[in-house]
C-alpha cells in the first residue's frame, strides 16, 4: 500500500502500450496471392434472366446486364490519361467553388469529381483530391441513378442523354432527357448546392396506351480494393445507416460474403475513406432495398452499394417522379451535422468514426473549433482546451495533490517503519495502514487525475485522427500538420545531420519535451521505497517518449502542456502544505 501508485501505474502503462500496439499502430497489410482463373470464374456474377411474372425477379442494379455492372474484359482498367478516358463521352462540366469535374452524357454517370479545397500534400501546389473517377481508369469510382423494370426499355450505361445546358453550377441545375421510342420520356434534373450534395430529381412521362411499372435505383461502384490506413480504430469501406442503426462492412468481409441485403426506411448507404465520403441518400420517407455487393470481374475486385425503390406504376398519360441525393466530398463535421438537421438525413453524422467516446469526442471537437475561430490556430486551440480541462478537473486535482503532499510528508515515518519491520511484511502492512488511518492519508488519491485523463486523451486522439478539419492544420515552427507525428528526430540533431533515421528512432522535439515534463512531474510525486519500483518509474518517461513519438503532434503537445500545468499546480500546493518539492 505504501507504493500506492505502482500497481495502477504499471497496469495503465501496459494497457496503453498494448492498446497502442493493437488499436493504433498500422497493422501489416497481407499481400494477397494472385487469384487463379477458376476463382475468377467462380466469383464473377453471371447474367440473370428475370421473369416478368414475378416481382422478385425485377433486375437489381448490379445485375450483369444493368448500367454500371457489365462484365469487363481483362485489362479494361488501363493507364490511359484522364483526358483520354473523359473524351470518350460528351460531358457536362461541373463548376462550383468547392467541386469541379464533369458528368458523362453517355450513361448520365457522375464519374469525374475533384475537391477544390483539398490537396494530396501540405503544399497547395500538390494535386487536388480526386474523389470520383471514370471507368477505364485504374480505381474507377462512380455513381449512377436510373430505372429498372421488366419488359421495359430503360436507360442503360450506353444511353446518350440530351442536356439543356453545358455547365452545372449551384445556381444552374442541368436537366437530361431521353425518349425510349416506346412512349416513355425519361428526364433527370441534377442540382448541386454550395458544398457536396447533389439532388437527383427523376421523372418518367408515359405517352403510350399501356401502364408501365418501374423501380428507381441508385448505385455507387468502386473498382479495385482501395488502400486504407489500416487502423483498427477507423472504419474505411462500405457503410450505411438502416432504420437508424449504423452498419459498417470491411472490404475483406464483403469478399467472403459477396451480397449483404437490408430493407430500410430512411438512412443512407455508400463508401467512406478516412476523410472522404460518397453516399447515396434515398428519399427518407420511402422504403428501399439496399445492398452491399462484391464481384470479381476480369481480375478486378468490384464493390457496389445500391438501393432499389418500391415499384411505381405510371398510367397512360401520367407521370411518376422521385427525388434522391448523393453526397460526394469531404467529411466536414459541421457540414454533415447541417445536412442531418436541414435535410433530415438519419444519423448522417455517423459517417465520421468518432468511436466509443462519441459523447466526449464531439464536444471536444466543437470546443477546438470555437477556440480556433477566436485564436486562428488549432495548436493554440489545443493549449486553450488543455487549460479548460485543467480548470474543470481542478477540484479533483487539488484534492489529489494535497493527498500526495501529505503522503510525501509521511515518507520519513514510512521509511522508519520499513526499516523496523523489514523482516515482517505482514506487520509492516498493518503498521502502514495504521499510519494512513491516523494521519488520514489516502495512498490511492494521487491516481485519480491520471485515470480521469485517459478518456480525454483517447477522445482528443480521435479528433486529431479522423476529422478533416485537423488535416494539415499547422502550429508554429516545425509543426506543419498537427494530425501527423512530429517530423523531427533527436538522432539526427533535428535535421542538422544529413541522415534519415529509421521509423523507431523518429523521436521529435515535442515527444522529447513531453518525456522531460513527465519526468519532472514524477520527481514531485512521493517516491517508492523499493529501489526496483523506483527504477521502473524512472523508465516510464522513456517508454512514453518512444511510444508517443508516433502519435499526432497535437496530442503530444496536449500532453506536454498538461504535464507543465500539473507541475506548476502541484508545486504550488506542495509549497503551501509545507512540503519541499
Amino acid at each position: 500500500m505504501e507504493n500506492r501508485n505502482v500497481i495502477l501505474a504499471i497496469v495503465l502503462s501496459l494497457g496503453i502500450l498494448l492498446g497502442y500496439d493493437y488499436f493504433f499502430v498500422q497493422p501489416k497489410r497481407a499481400i494477397e496471392a494472385q487469384r487463379q482463373a477458376a476463382n475468377t470464374a467462380q466469383q464473377t456474377t453471371p447474367p440473370s434472366s428475370p421473369s416478368s411474372s414475378s416481382p422478385a425477379a425485377i433486375p437489381r442494379p448490379g445485375d450483369a446486364h444493368l448500367p454500371g455492372a457489365q462484365p469487363e474484359a481483362p485489362g479494361t482498367q488501363t493507364s490511359a490519361s484522364l483526358a483520354e478516358v473523359l473524351s470518350k463521352s460528351p460531358r457536362i462540366t461541373i463548376s462550383s467553388p468547392r467541386l469541379h469535374g464533369s458528368i458523362a452524357l453517355r450513361g448520365a454517370r457522375l464519374d469525374d469529381l475533384t475537391l477544390a479545397d483539398y490537396h494530396q500534400g501540405l503544399s497547395p501546389k500538390t494535386p487536388e483530391i480526386m474523389l470520383l473517377s471514370p471507368r477505364g481508369r485504374k480505381g474507377a469510382y462512380f455513381a449512377e441513378f436510373g430505372w429498372t423494370g421488366n419488359g421495359v426499355k430503360v436507360p442503360t450505361s450506353d444511353t446518350l442523354w440530351t442536356a439543356d445546358r453545358t455547365t452545372l453550377t449551384p445556381q444552374t441545375p442541368v436537366t437530361l432527357t431521353w425518349n425510349n421510342g416506346q412512349g416513355l420520356t425519361f428526364s433527370r434534373t441534377i442540382a448541386l448546392d454550395e458544398n457536396y450534395m447533389f439532388t437527383i430529381s427523376q421523372k418518367v412521362q408515359n405517352t403510350s396506351n399501356a401502364p408501365v411499372t418501374l423501380n428507381s435505383y441508385g448505385l455507387i461502384s468502386r473498382w479495385g480494393t482501395p488502400k486504407t490506413t489500416g487502423y483498427f480504430i477507423l472504419h474505411e469501406g462500405p457503410l450505411g445507416v438502416f432504420d437508424g442503426t449504423l452498419k459498417e462492412v470491411k472490404y475483406k468481409d464483403l469478399k467472403k460474403d459477396p451480397k449483404m441485403e437490408q430493407t430500410t426506411t430512411g438512412g443512407w448507404i455508400g463508401f467512406t475513406d478516412k476523410y472522404w465520403l460518397a453516399a447515396l441518400v434515398p428519399d427518407q420517407k420511402e422504403k428501399v432495398d439496399t445492398r452491399f455487393v462484391h464481384r470479381l470481374d476480369g481480375g478486378i475486385d468490384k464493390y457496389q452499394t445500391d438501393y432499389l425503390g418500391a415499384p411505381m406504376t405510371v398510367a397512360p398519360g401520367a407521370s411518376i417522379s422521385t427525388q434522391d441525393r448523393i453526397f460526394a466530398g469531404a467529411k466536414e463535421v459541421k457540414l454533415l451535422d447541417a445536412y442531418k438537421e436541414k435535410l433530415g438525413i438519419a444519423r448522417f453524422d455517423l459517417a465520421i468514426d468518432f468511436g466509443w467516446f462519441y459523447f466526449l469526442t464531439k464536444p471536444i471537437f466543437y470546443t477546438l473549433i470555437w477556440f480556433n475561430e477566436h485564436l486562428g490556430n488549432f495548436g493554440l486551440a489545443i493549449l486553450s482546451l488543455t487549460v479548460l480541462i485543467k480548470l474543470a478537473l481542478f477540484p479533483l486535482a487539488n484534492k489529489s495533490y494535497r493527498a500526495m503532499s501529505k503522503m510525501k510528508k509521511l515518507q520519513p515515518e514510512m521509511k522508519k517503519l520499513q526499516e523496523r519491520f523489514k523482516e515482517d511484511k505482514s506487520r509492516l502492512n498493518q503498521e502502514m495502514m495504521a499510519l494512513y488511518k491516523r494521519e488520514k492519508a489516502n495512498p490511492a488519491a494521487g491516481c485519480l487525475p491520471m485515470v480521469v485523463q485517459i478518456p480525454v486523451f483517447f477522445a482528443l486522439y480521435k479528433v486529431l485522427f479522423v476529422t478533416i478539419e485537423m488535416r494539415h492544420a499547422p502550429f508554429y515552427g516545425w509543426i506543419h500538420d498537427l494530425s501527423a507525428p512530429d517530423p523531427t528526430s533527436v538522432f539526427n540533431l533535428f535535421g542538422l545531420i544529413p541522415w534519415s533515421p529509421p521509423a523507431f528512432l523518429l523521436i521529435g522535439a515535442w515527444p522529447l519535451i513531453m518525456g522531460i515534463t513527465m519526468w519532472l512531474q514524477q520527481r514531485l510525486n512521493p517516491q517508492p521505497a523499493d529501489p526496483i519500483q523506483a527504477k521502473m518509474f524512472m523508465f516510464l518517461p522513456v517508454v512514453f517518449t518512444f511510444m508517443l513519438a508516433h502519435f499526432p503532434a497535437g496530442l503530444v503537445i496536449y500532453w506536454s502542456w498538461n504535464n507543465s500545468l500539473s507541475i506548476l499546480q502541484q508545486w504550488v500546493i506542495m509549497r503551501r502544505a509545507g512540503v519541499k518539492p
